[in-house]
């Protein structure tokens, strides 16, 4: 189903197409460059977290139009044939530029940058947002879920409460660059290579009759991976008693054995539930928990010093919880002048301060001290060079009275030539693969900054400025353009 959305290329909005034809009508086709960045950092936080990229690139390289959308095309009644017949041979012929997946990303930054002509680049907006608007804001909640557990096993649970089969995809692929250990979802297992987990429900133990009987008949099944759900009936008087007397007689075997809890009070029960497990001499067996938790649920029960090896998160995590979406935007940075044969500046002005674009083509540059630990992000034009050791000035991207010097002992581009005339500048490798060094990005790069900046609760404000040179563009543009 994800193939199938993400390849077909009406798999837009209606108004790209419409504005499409328009140019191709008008002759506009000119060589443009677009931005896809966002404004805000979700859930109140100090970061965000990059996804969605490799699936980007592998549905850019196959987006076309098939005889069936062409045909659908032609029943709207407002295309003429001769932007139908261009259709028929459409494909991505331009270059996309992009931050690695698993980068730790601020607002403002552009994360894609994508060099094609306009109908190309027009036509592909819907899919560039949609991919990467979601996974980023999974990857990002997951991370947070991941620093709040101070690195115990998070295993993703949401399957069932995804936002439909594709949502659920997506969610499960996200989840594990944002630092999940596994999942639940057995199809993203097999499709991503993802560690799939679970252990019982409660119709398990409902379903035999008795807890015990259940319990046993568990282990006797999976004796290499018994967790037993202890809260069906009562966790203190029933659950953990029948757990002991089930995880004793996988001991004398050889094997060990772990609880979950899926209800009721997490920190006093975890507690009473530890106490039973060491009174009986079975100090090694594990504590799982789950049920609605949140970043903010697991930060204070970790402060807490509650006894849980690991979690099992799933509403919270798949959907974006209190956040619905990601605030990631699609705008117009420059466009070919025939006149001048140049790519020229465009931006956005707007009444809205948050919504002024930065024009031109730009670069990202993420700045380093000593102990190499990220001072802050820099928009720079396209040409422009950042030396290290040598100390610059550099400018808030929206208010430029704001500004800051420092000297960088390590600067490093995030941008990289991913796309060129349509086709992928390296190999594709085996999405297992993949996301591993995607979910090691994410880990390695939040080791990279202060504490401050991945507090759960009022985090402080990473820096991304811009460049003189970049802020001097911007002024003259609206000094002559905005009356």
């Amino acid at each position: 189903m994800e193939n199938y959305f993400s390849n077909n290329a009406l798999f837009t909005d209606f108004y790209e197409l419409t504005m499409a034809q328009g140019y191709w009508k008008e002759n506009m086709n000119r060589k443009v460059v677009f931005d896809m960045f966002f404004r805000r950092n979700p859930f109140n936080g100090g970061f965000s977290v990059l996804a969605g990229i490799e699936s980007l690139l592998d549905a850019i390289t196959s987006f076309h139009f098939s005889e069936e959308d062409i045909a659908y095309l032609k029943e709207q009644g407002i295309f003429e044939q001769g932007f139908l017949d261009y259709l028929k041979d459409w494909k991505f012929t331009g270059d996309i530029y992009a931050m690695d997946e698993g980068t730790v990303i601020f607002p403002q930054e552009p994360l894609v940058r994508i060099h094609a002509n306009l109908i190309e680049a027009q036509i592909l907006e819907g899919l560039v947002l949609n991919i990467v608007n979601f996974q980023s804001l999974i990857a990002t909640k997951t991370a947070r879920v991941w620093l709040a557990s101070k690195g115990a096993p998070i295993m993703e649970f949401g399957l069932r409460r995804a936002q439909g089969p594709d949502g659920a995809m997506s969610a499960t692929r996200a989840a594990y660059i944002g630092g999940a250990a596994g999942t639940s979802n057995t199809l993203a297992g097999k499709l991503y290579g993802i560690p799939v987990m679970g252990t019982m429900a409660h119709s398990w133990i409902m379903s035999h009759s008795s807890e015990l009987e259940a319990f046993r008949a568990y282990a006797k099944i999976y004796p290499q991976n018994s967790v037993f759900l202890i809260d069906t009936y009562d966790t203190l008087k029933s659950g953990i008693k029948n757990a002991i007397i089930a995880g004793a007689e996988l001991v004398e075997k050889g094997y060990n054995f772990g609880v979950r809890l899926d209800s009721g009070d997490i920190s006093y029960l975890t507690r009473e539930v530890r106490k039973e497990l060491d009174k009986a001499g079975f100090p090694q067996a594990k504590i799982s928990v789950s049920n609605e938790l949140t970043e903010e649920i697991i930060s204070t029960l970790v402060a807490s010093e509650a006894p849980i090896d690991s979690w099992g998160v799933g509403t919270h995590m798949v959907t974006g919880g209190n956040e619905s979406s990601f605030t990631g935007v699609y705008k117009l940075a420059a466009r070919h002048d025939n006149e001048t044969d140049t790519m020229i500046p465009t931006m956005k002005f707007s009444d809205n301060p948050a919504k002024t674009t930065n024009p031109g083509i730009k670069n990202v540059f993420r700045l380093y001290d000593e102990n190499s630990m990220a001072l802050a992000d820099i928009l720079a034009l396209d040409g422009e060079t950042l030396q290290e050791n040598k100390e610059y000035r550099f400018y808030h991207p929206m208010v430029d009275y704001r500004q800051f010097a420092c000297i960088a002992t390590k600067i490093e581009p995030l941008l990289k030539l991913r796309i060129k005339d349509g086709k992928r500048t390296s190999e594709r490798i085996l999405d297992s693969e993949q996301l591993r060094i995607s979910r090691r990005t994410m880990q390695e790069q939040l080791a990279g900054f202060d504490e401050s900046y991945k507090r759960i609760l009022n985090p402080h404000i990473y820096k991304v400025s811009i460049t003189e040179e970049l802020k001097n563009l911007k002024i003259d543009f609206i000094r002559k353009n905005i009356k």
